[in-house]
């Protein structure tokens, strides 16, 4: 068992570092529930037998393509109707949205939960049409945790391949974790059953990107120093794939979600230009 270090746990806990955490969560909770009860969607599709093994899908009007939205959490929180509230500005920029669940840690491990991702991506592409998504164009977004997924699903399937069967134009990875091995010393650990060998397997630092598509960054300037230096890392370590991050003034962990996929945010408008 690895100890825990003290200065990790500080720049890893981000609810510690943002105490007005639990009204952010219950804006999102409030302003989620609303675009449900108005969206053309369907919710709750299963991908999978796993109760958590669902998604929702949100149509857009003439929509150019589709946002594959991963929720954060550090693998082990969180829902994917926590973030419904994102799916207005993707639809106003005409991009339709499957927000998916996976299974949750410590029940299963963080391997466990890319392939989740994985097979949730291979039922969209069987079945999304079908819901009424425009697949032509597929875009995977992910904050936090779900950055670290939307990377993993870039670097492919444990052997190195991928096997999604759709026309991927990019990607956005919104304040997310792309080496793991500092979670090590974390208490969250407790939770995540990380080793020393997955942490470095599960890292997208030490991977390649094996999607030939751009993966934009992004994190708030008010996170902690790890934090951007993680987003720096995998820009330094994919530097084909991943410009440099955009650094979002003003912006905690939470609220870089906000800023980055609000109505007519420089995130938003970057992220719709790869549909062109």
């Amino acid at each position: 068992m690895n100890s825990i270090d003290p200065a990790l746990e500080r720049e890893y806990n981000n609810r510690a570092m943002v105490p007005e955490h639990p009204a952010i969560f219950e804006r999102w909770h409030r302003q989620s529930a609303a675009l449900r009860a108005t969206a053309d969607c369907s919710l709750d599709l299963a991908y999978g037998s796993h109760v958590r093994h669902r998604l929702d899908v949100f149509r857009a009007p003439r929509a150019v393509g589709t946002v594959i939205f991963i929720h954060g959490g550090y693998w082990r929180s969180l829902d994917k109707s926590d973030f419904s509230f994102l799916v207005g500005p993707l639809m106003s920029v005409g991009l339709s949205v499957a927000a998916i669940n996976y299974r949750l840690c410590p029940a299963v491990a963080i391997g466990d939960i890319v392939d989740d991702c994985r097979a949730a991506c291979d039922w969209l592409a069987a079945h999304g049409e079908t819901q009424g998504l425009n697949l032509s164009s597929i875009a995977l977004a992910g904050h936090s945790a779900g950055g670290h997924l939307v990377a993993s699903l870039f670097a492919g399937d444990r052997t190195g391949t991928t096997q999604i069967g759709m026309n991927i134009v990019g990607g956005a990875a919104v304040s997310g974790v792309f080496d793991l091995q500092p979670l090590l010393r974390c208490s969250m650990n407790a939770d995540l059953h990380l080793e020393a060998e997955a942490a470095r397997a599960l890292s997208p630092i030490h991977l390649q990107p094996v999607l030939d598509a751009p993966l934009l960054l992004s994190v708030g300037a008010d996170e902690s120093a790890a934090f951007r230096r993680q987003s720096a890392q995998l820009h330094e370590a994919w530097p084909r794939t991943c410009p440099p991050p955009l650094v979002l003034a003003g912006a905690n962990h939470f609220t870089v979600v906000d800023q980055y996929f609000g109505p007519g945010a420089a995130g938003l408008l970057a992220l719709r230009a790869l549909f062109d």
